[in-house]
């Protein structure tokens, strides 16, 4: 039996924008792949934009239910493991949506419609930061984390870094690091300036 046309048409996107890019992708080509008509495409999707978001969000390795159930219990489970978990889900997350999502900076136009719709639903690159912020807060608030240490600054820290995992390690001899080692090196790291 065949997959509803919804999660065949998500499963044909990410495809198609994984290995061409979310620009060359066309719902018509999307569409096709999916085996539907665009029309079908569009009673699932409003748009192009809608549809790149759901890939991100429903085919993606998902950060935000991991934020907020640690913010929502600060204490839980061992502070470097939880940085160290976070660290993976989002290394993972831009490893896999950068290639998909490259390709609207070098169309300015495409990446402003985008922006747009993202914004309209409420989602965008700022939140893991947001995320990740917030649960280092509840942290320190529990007392695991310095009183005095800037979390929206060690949010953004451990994200940035995530993300440049994502592209900055392709051009060198030895590649990108394994996403495990990676993490927990980046966790220890970062606890070494937020901690006692």
């Amino acid at each position: 039996m065949q997959p509803p046309a919804r999660e065949r048409v998500l499963d044909a996107a990410h495809q198609l924008m994984l290995t061409v890019g979310l620009a060359r992708a066309t719902t018509k080509e999307i569409a096709r792949a999916a085996g539907c008509s665009e029309a079908a495409l569009y009673k699932h999707f409003a748009s192009k934009e809608e549809l790149f978001i759901r890939v991100l969000t429903e085919r993606l390795p998902q950060l935000a239910p991991l934020l907020h159930g640690l913010a929502a219990e600060p204490g839980r489970g061992a502070l470097e493991a939880n940085l160290t978990e976070i660290a993976r889900q989002a290394a993972l997350f831009y490893e896999q949506s950068f290639p998909i999502a490259a390709s609207l900076y070098a169309e300015t136009q495409l990446k402003r419609r985008h922006d747009e719709v993202m914004r309209e639903m409420g989602k965008g690159p700022h939140l893991p930061i947001e995320g990740l912020a917030a649960y280092l807060r509840a942290e320190q608030d529990a007392g695991r984390i310095r009183a005095g240490a800037d979390t929206f600054a060690a949010a953004s820290l451990l994200m940035g870094a995530c993300a440049q995992r994502a592209f900055a390690y392709d051009a060198t001899e030895e590649g990108r690091p394994p996403v495990d080692a990676f993490a927990a090196r980046l966790a220890r790291t970062l606890l070494a300036g937020i901690t006692d």
